[in-house]
């Protein structure tokens, strides 16, 4: 099969190849998937397990990708609750930019028929990242108010989405060429990074940050008494003076996924994704200097579901 793989940690995206690898085995519990569309992070490279597994073995070749959607092909010994054909999305520890994957049958959630592969791609990460980081972390509430920096990326976008469903005021941030998603979105308020004070949001309840660095410092000062500031981007170095401060990587949870793909259908929930490229140009989608309004799909297979 083919995947996208890399073996030298200094060369970063230039590293990235299209390979021939391995057909991937099924280990117990586990299930074989042709993926269909995958996601990725663009500063994954940089993590620590994409290029080491969890006792410290090293990886390379490594194949990055976290999140997928795409057929059943073939079961582990023992595996349950899924079935050879059926249709999936879910988040994968690595191994996902390739043609097929094995993947722990329980990181995955059965896709209806009627949602495309694309966008079910662009919904584990963001989905449950914006989905544990609001209501686990923060315990958001209804009529409560929620700062989401970085509203129109990938996770942002599905945060104030999930929000606004949620009741709460949102306040969205991004660049000024931002707002009208932002707002479309539902955001009732938007302040524009590059040009905005964030001191005109007020007291919030919420901070949902995707940025870090000096947005995470000074957005500290805007959580009232009680509330919660969360990140994604790193652990906070300062917190409210009054409240919580909480990093957090997210965690598989297939009730979790079902749930998003219910409002998917029911068009409470949508996705941006940014652009859609093929297999043997993800090394170009991976560069930093490629930025796209919401997510970057891989569109790995083409064509129908196979029928088996």
């Amino acid at each position: 099969m083919q995947a996208i793989t890399v073996r030298d940690r200094d060369a970063g995206v230039g590293g990235l190849a299209l390979t021939d690898m391995p057909y991937p085995h099924a280990a117990e519990n586990d299930v074989v998937v042709r993926v269909h569309a995958a996601g990725f992070t663009p500063g994954e490279l940089d993590w620590p397990s994409t290029w080491c597994d969890r006792a410290g073995r090293d990886r390379t070749p490594s194949i990055p990708g976290h999140e997928l959607s795409g057929v059943v092909v073939e079961l582990g010994y023992g595996t349950t609750g899924l079935t050879e054909g059926q249709r999936v999305f879910g988040l994968a520890d690595w191994r996902i930019l390739a043609e097929y994957t094995a993947v722990e049958a329980r990181n995955l959630a059965p896709l209806p028929a009627d949602i495309d592969h694309t966008m079910a791609a662009a919904l584990p990460v963001s989905g449950l990242t914006a989905w544990q980081g609001l209501f686990d972390h923060a315990r958001l509430t209804t009529g409560q108010t929620v700062l989401v920096h970085g509203a129109a990326g990938g996770v942002g976008s599905i945060a104030v989405q999930l929000a606004r469903e949620a009741g709460a005021r949102v306040i969205g941030t991004g660049r000024a060429a931002d707002r009208d998603v932002v707002l479309g979105l539902g955001a009732q308020v938007f302040i524009a990074l590059d040009a905005g004070d964030l001191r005109h949001a007020g007291e919030v309840d919420v901070v949902f940050d995707v940025i870090g660095g000096d947005v995470l410092v000074r957005s500290t000062e805007l959580v009232r008494p009680g509330g919660t500031l969360v990140s994604i981007a790193m652990p906070p170095t300062v917190r409210p003076e009054a409240g919580r401060a909480v990093f957090f990587v997210v965690e598989p949870d297939r009730a979790r996924l079902t749930g998003l793909a219910r409002r998917l259908r029911a068009g409470r929930l949508s996705p941006i994704v940014g652009a859609v490229r093929p297999l043997s140009e993800t090394p170009s989608a991976f560069a930093r200097h490629r930025r796209t309004p919401g997510k970057t799909i891989i569109r790995v297979a083409d064509g129908q579901d196979p029928v088996l």
